[in-house]
């Protein structure tokens, strides 16, 4: 399979040198934006399928808990694999587990149920070892003086993906009687990643002389480093948000709409809102002003919350609720994973340690995720527990410790790899684009 070449000349036009993506950063951007056609298809609605089949809270409440939970392991041990042999290995493993998991799902039908332990996680199995592979190539393609604005046509192209896929999907399930418009979802997906894994291997293996694996050593980077601990416990702030808006959305735009297809079209009206976020951010972002990014989507996600809270499950209050996740959700992610990158870059052994702190920060986010969804089901029992939109209220207001985690950044010094002195070698490629 070979994938077309993404042309970004008009995207690059009157953009300095230094901020230009090389063809491998363009090549990551199209395999990952390839998965997310798939995802987006599959990922929006499975949760709704187990919906259909259970209508139980606790049933996808702890499908999803599963899932974060075996993460850090899985994380923990592809890890060791990426750093001492190939990054490129958990990439293209997490690609193929993920077309064996829908494929499973196929063959189970409404039995997957009776084993939704399992399929769980399975696919945050799968979904460990994927973003395992991809976090590591986003430091590898981009460097500080481009990254944020990888970041931002990244989350451009994955959007524009996740804009097709739901639609599709949701039309798809709409023709179709009962539950059969699913089966065709899970088949259609479980064929784009099998695709995605073939056209992993456009990609080249990187080696590094830095082949030991210092995991044991972030408890004490974690204690001497205050930065980088501050940033580890803002993914872990993230987390508590995040948990809960991966799978809450679909299943309560369900509940106040009634239709799989207007869910599809209302995810493709919602993630518009996110293309056009991370858009106005790879253009004119600044990375000094992360933290006042990350406090106005802060603001967003406490005013949609508190409206849900107030006056429970509606249309409009579920619509309030999702433009503001989906609306603000890149000035937080695509600010502070860039700050957060720029840390990683500054630590010893400089980017020598990017698989390490990317397992210590899903480890930290998956914790968030957990903590969130285990409140949420010990607490609500149903969509029309006032628990619910408590909960999500306290994972919002927690999201104003940003002002306390990212740290001031003087400008006036220059970065590591502006210097050049400690620039990983995959950074200093000639700009291809």
């Amino acid at each position: 399979m070979a994938f077309p070449s993404v042309r970004w000349k008009r995207l690059s036009a009157g953009v300095p040198l230094e901020k230009r993506l090389s063809k491998e950063a363009v090549t990551t951007i199209s395999i990952h934006s390839f998965f997310q056609l798939g995802a987006s298809m599959s990922g929006v609605f499975l949760n709704l399928y187990l919906w259909r089949l259970t209508e139980s809270l606790a049933i996808n409440g702890m499908y999803a808990l599963l899932s974060y939970a075996v993460g850090p392991i899985v994380f923990a041990i592809g890890g060791k694999y990426a750093k001492t042999k190939d990054r490129l290995f958990a990439y293209r493993l997490g690609i193929a587990m993920t077309a064996t998991f829908y494929l499973l799902v196929i063959i189970a039908g409404p039995r997957v149920v009776d084993y939704y332990y399992v399929f769980a996680m399975l696919a945050g199995t799968s979904g460990a070892f994927y973003w395992l592979g991809y976090l590591t190539l986003m430091y590898d393609v981009s460097t500080d003086q481009n990254r944020i604005r990888y970041l931002g046509l990244n989350s451009i192209c994955f959007n524009l993906a996740g804009l097709i896929g739901p639609a599709a999907a949701g039309y798809m399930i709409g023709l179709a009687d009962g539950l059969e418009g699913y089966m065709i979802v899970f088949t259609i997906a479980f064929v784009t990643f099998v695709l995605a894994t073939i056209g992993s291997f456009r990609l080249k293996a990187k080696g590094s002389h830095h082949k030991s694996y210092y995991l044991r050593l972030l408890p004490l980077l974690f204690r001497k480093d205050a930065s980088f601990r501050h940033s580890l416990f803002g993914w872990m702030i993230l987390g508590l948000y995040q948990g809960l808006l991966l799978f809450l959305p679909n299943i309560l735009l369900f509940d106040a709409l009634g239709r799989e297809d207007w869910v599809g079209y209302a995810g493709v009206a919602l993630l518009g809102l996110t293309i056009l976020t991370s858009y106005l951010l790879s253009r004119y972002a600044k990375p000094e002003l992360a933290k006042r990014y990350a406090l106005i989507a802060a603001c967003a996600f406490t005013t949609g919350a508190a409206l849900l809270t107030a006056f429970g499950v509606h249309v409009w209050t579920v619509a309030a609720f999702a433009v503001s996740y989906y609306g603000c959700i890149p000035l937080l992610v695509n600010s502070f994973s860039a700050y957060h990158y720029r840390l990683v870059g500054q630590l010893p052994l400089k980017g020598n340690l990017r698989v390490e702190t990317i397992v210590a920060r899903e480890a930290f986010i998956n914790v968030g995720r957990v903590v969130a969804l285990f409140l949420m089901i010990a607490l609500s029992s149903d969509l029309d527990s006032p628990w619910i939109g408590a909960v999500v209220l306290g994972a919002a207001l927690m999201q104003f410790n940003f002002a306390w985690v990212i740290k001031r950044e003087n400008r006036s010094e220059p970065s590591v790899n502006a210097a050049g002195s400690h620039a990983p070698r995959g950074n200093r490629s000639t700009p291809g684009t």
